[in-house]
């Protein structure tokens, strides 16, 4: 089983290209498909679930074709079937953008359930209010869910609570659909901005992405685009941490700054330098780092993919800090992973009270979901001596080149799948 061999206790030096968001590039490839002409794509990552995503869309007659391995291309001109039941797409939450876009279409979908990373229940309730709202019928059988609509219609729908998912497959449906939509307490975060401009770059006709209020009057038809995604925000903040963690300085670029600007808040909060340009943000952890307090909550506050890479640098600041899950009721899985390399934290409910230590010691340990995977590493990458992180899996998800990119900024680390392969590794370092 391939798992990263580390060695810690080396600061991260230099700079990392951060690549295209996942969370833009899995509803923006499903929404590809609605237009019958060539739609091109650039800046898409290489991560497993865009795979998986783009395999599905493949299964059901979508012209899927890689032209280079950040771009590509996409002809939703002759699907075959409405229905894409695969049991890779359960893997990926991802998925269920698919319903949005076949049912916006063909008024019809039939799509597996969706998985992704068990950080929680993340329901689905708010994706079917808004497609009953725009005339549909949907069922869920057999962990399938079920839509069909003799035609769709536009609605006034206001989103019981804040959620991306719901926002982003409500306004694919009815981007096609007859009159005008409005999504009240609508999701503002980066990705629903950029699906919305890659919907009206096909000739959709959206107003207001980024507020609390979406604006949709439905078109006859989409046509094909030529549209790069932005730069990943939870990646650029990853690597942002991964300063403040291992006492380094590094400079991300290929991102929007504004995008990151919760993150940054808190890297000053905390004791880093942190400075901004046009399209690169540098992170310079030269003192010891403070405690602080952080509540997750959805954009523009601290985002809830970041909450375990911020644990970690808070577990080795000077004090307690009090860091606060407000969307998913399992994220803090990895604590005890990050306990047995000398973290101290306690999980009370959704809160984790932090009491900092110097140093981690390195362990064997394993990734839980995607973003703890990646936080779990960054504290390898500061612990004294040797770990190893298993299920590596997780990370790759949503993590392109992850280990090579860390290498790039002289952390000591190789993926392995051997006791062979580690042993060299660990010769290899000394």
């Amino acid at each position: 089983m391939e798992q990263y061999a580390i060695k810690g206790g080396s600061p991260l030096v230099g700079e990392v290209e951060i690549g295209g968001a996942k969370n833009a590039a899995l509803p923006i490839l499903a929404a590809a498909l609605m237009s019958d002409e060539t739609v091109y794509i650039d800046n898409v990552p290489e991560v497993s679930d865009i795979e998986i995503l783009l395999d599905g869309m493949k299964n059901i007659g979508v012209s899927v074709k890689k032209k280079g391995r950040h771009f590509v291309t996409i002809n939703g001109g002759n699907v075959t079937s409405i229905e894409a039941i695969d049991d890779n797409l359960k893997k990926i939450r991802g998925s269920y953008y698919l319903v949005g876009a076949l049912l916006g279409k063909y008024k019809e979908a039939v799509v597996t359930l969706p998985g992704g990373c068990d950080i929680g229940f993340r329901a689905i309730d708010q994706h079917i209010k808004g497609f009953k709202a725009l005339g549909a019928d949907i069922r869920i059988e057999s962990g399938v869910i079920k839509a069909y609509a003799k035609k769709l219609v536009g609605s006034h729908i206001y989103m019981d609570v804040v959620s991306v998912g719901a926002t982003i497959n409500v306004m694919m449906a009815s981007v096609l659909a007859e009159g005008t939509t409005i999504i009240d307490n609508a999701a503002k975060e980066p990705h629903v901005v950029d699906l919305a401009n890659f919907l009206n770059s096909m000739g959709a006709n959206i107003k207001g992405a980024g507020t609390d209020v979406i604006r949709i009057k439905g078109v006859e038809r989409l046509h094909g685009t030529e549209y790069t995604i932005i730069p990943d925000q939870i990646e650029a903040g990853t690597f942002m941490f991964a300063a403040a963690i291992t006492k380094g300085d590094v400079m991300v670029k290929n991102v929007i700054p504004k995008h990151l600007e919760s993150i940054s808040a808190k890297l000053l909060e905390i004791g880093c330098e942190v400075e901004e340009a046009d399209d690169c943000v540098r992170v310079v952890a030269s003192k010891p780092l403070k405690p602080t307090h952080v509540k997750t909550l959805p954009y523009p506050g601290f985002p809830t993919d970041m909450q375990p890479q911020i644990t970690v640098a808070l577990a080795l600041s000077q004090g307690i800090s009090i860091v606060t899950e407000t969307l998913f009721e399992n994220r803090f899985k990895y604590v005890d992973e990050l306990t047995r390399m000398g973290g101290n934290i306690k999980v009370e409910g959704n809160t984790a009270i932090i009491e900092g230590v110097e140093k981690f010691s390195g362990a064997g340990i394993t990734a839980p979901d995607l973003r703890a995977g990646a936080a779990l590493v960054m504290a390898a990458l500061a612990a004294d001596g040797f770990s190893t992180v298993d299920d590596i899996k997780y990370i790759r998800r949503g993590y392109e080149d992850f280990h090579i990119k860390l290498q790039g900024l002289g952390a000591q680390i190789a993926l392995v799948d051997s006791e062979r392969e580690l042993r060299k590794f660990k010769m290899k370092i000394g």
